[in-house]
Formats: C-alpha cells, sequence, structure tokens
C-alpha cells in the first residue's frame, strides 16, 4: 500500500483535462475506504429525452472506484476496470449527481467496490459495482 509520500493527489487522480474536466467532476472526499465525486447534472449530460444519461452515472461510479482502488496500491502498480454493473433507479434532470465509492473486497490482484451515486438531497439514481485488476504500472 502506498505510503503519505507515495499517495497519489486529487489533480493527480480526478484531474483537470479529458472527460473529468469537460463533465465537471470535482472530488469531495478521497481516502482508501472512500471516495466521493460530484458532477453538475445539466444538458451537457443529458439524453435525447431530456434527463440524466446512464453512461454517465456509469462513468462517474467507474471513476471513484477507480480513484479508490488507486490509492489502495503500492506506486509500482496500477488499476483497470474489468467489469462494470449499474443498476439505474432514478431519472434526474438537473442538480448535482453524488458518487460513494466504498471497498467490497480489496484483494493482492482484484478489488470490487460498490458505488452509491444519489441526487444532492440523497435520493438514488443509480447503484453500481465495479471490479478493477491490478497491474503492474505500465512503463512511461
Amino acid at each position: 500500500m502506498p505510503n503519505e509520500e507515495e499517495s497519489l493527489d486529487s489533480a493527480a487522480l480526478v484531474g483537470n483535462v479529458g472527460v473529468h474536466a469537460q463533465l465537471g467532476i470535482e472530488a469531495v472526499e478521497l481516502s482508501k475506504d472512500r471516495v466521493v465525486l460530484s458532477l453538475p447534472i445539466g444538458s451537457k449530460v443529458h439524453q435525447p429525452y431530456g434527463i440524466l444519461h446512464g453512461g454517465v452515472s456509469a462513468l462517474l461510479a467507474e471513476s471513484a472506484a477507480s480513484i479508490g482502488a488507486a490509492l489502495n496500491v503500492a506506486s509500482d502498480k496500477a488499476v483497470v476496470g474489468i467489469e462494470l454493473n449499474a443498476s439505474h433507479l432514478r431519472s434526474a434532470v438537473s442538480g448535482t449527481l453524488i458518487a460513494t465509492a466504498t471497498p467490497v473486497r480489496i484483494g493482492r490482484t482484484i478489488h470490487v467496490w460498490r458505488i452509491e451515486l444519489t441526487d444532492e438531497s440523497g435520493r438514488g439514481i443509480c447503484e453500481a459495482r465495479c471490479s478493477m485488476a491490478v497491474i503492474d504500472r505500465p512503463a512511461e
């Protein structure tokens, strides 16, 4: 497991480039036991019927699980998603989507995370589970 010097900072994990920046994803809480991310719900993340696109919920769920898993491996390791299951419970049109990821199992080669996605008032939007493989960090 990484020590404090090896831990990735929030900028490295969430980043200000790529899809996280494009969608406005922000880190609310980052720890080895809990990751909370938020995303504004608006037209940028709507599907054609004007509601939150389910793929965006899946993206936020996998992002939260990936960050949590990354915080739990040594600096010479990386994590990659190998399975994602998401059940959409309710639609949303506006507000904030909040993903809270907690570990089900942190193994040597496989991590499994549960992700609860809610709106800002705590109503369930999506329930997800993500499995991550621990691999050797690719050469840069």
